[in-house]
């Protein structure tokens, strides 16, 4: 991996990389931010996943996020959302395909089999990356997203329960076999047999018996999108408390879908996996 940028910030440092990756067979970009205790220790990781149309920027500049790491003592990750390049499939018509909308899946249909293997890129690929270059803990880590990201940090959590300490996410898409954004990203990317859209919904994973420890979401009520029936928490919560599955969600008076919603709760989040982390780093 290559570093092409770094900028101080709270002490630490936020870099951005590329590297060839091998699963999405393509030039890959993240950014890292590195608080200021990783000059002496390895450090836990926050994976963060964004949303529909985003890069890895989006969050870095947006969220707020590296006050809250440096002073917990957390790296953030911040990685793109689909694979690019001038020979990555896209839909230049929307804005929910193609590059932008990786959707955190393994596509098997073409032409997007062959590079949109976002899946496996955050949870097997760069976190190998990442933990052989950089100062992190091995396996201590967390995750959350927003949105298509959120669906991406629920999903990967929990298809993944040992590998994740705690998971979060604002206005996930919660049940995207049942939302217009999902049917038409699951239908490109994974073909018309609806049961393989299975394994990559939040709700009918933990239906399906799916469970981790604890999971934080933070919905806002002005949010068009959830309004749309595109999000749609109601049928994970309920999914999850008849199955037992612990689970918060908090909606949050007049807010939207927008970074501005995520900046002013993303203290509480980092907060919430920062005492998850804790307790691991102790542990381990």
């Amino acid at each position: 991996m290559q570093r092409i940028e770094s900028v101080k910030e709270f002490g630490g440092y936020l870099n951005r990389y590329i590297h060839e990756s091998e699963v999405c067979h393509c030039e890959m970009t993240f950014s890292v931010y590195l608080p200021p205790q990783a000059e002496t220790d390895n450090v836990p990781a926050l994976y963060w996943l964004s949303g529909l149309t985003c890069t890895d920027e989006n969050a870095r500049i947006k969220a707020g996020a590296q006050r809250y790491a440096a002073e917990q003592g957390i790296a953030l990750i911040f990685p793109d959302t689909s694979p690019r390049g001038d020979e990555v499939a896209d839909d230049e018509q929307r804005y929910d395909l193609g590059k932008g909308a990786g959707f955190y899946v393994n596509a098997t249909q073409a032409p997007w089999a062959r590079h949109y293997h976002m899946y496996d890129y955050v949870t097997k690929e760069l976190p190998a990356l990442l933990e052989l270059n950089l100062p992190l803990i091995p396996n201590v880590k967390s995750i959350s997203g927003h949105s298509m990201g959120g669906h991406g940090a629920l999903i990967c959590a929990l298809k993944n329960p040992a590998s994740y300490k705690s998971v979060s996410a604002f206005s996930p898409i919660c049940n995207p076999v049942n939302g217009a954004w999902g049917k038409g990203c699951f239908t490109a990317y994974l073909g018309d047999d609806t049961n393989t859209w299975k394994a990559y919904d939040a709700t009918v994973l933990v239906e399906m018996g799916a469970r981790v420890s604890d999971i934080l979401i933070d919905q806002g009520t002005a949010d068009e999108f959830y309004h749309e029936k595109q999000l749609l928490p109601e049928n994970f919560q309920a999914v999850c408390e008849k199955a037992g599955q612990a689970v918060t969600i908090r909606m949050q008076d007049g807010y939207d879908h927008s970074y501005h919603f995520i900046a002013t709760f993303i203290g509480e989040h980092i907060a919430y996996h920062a005492k998850a982390l804790a307790v691991w780093r102790l542990v381990g």
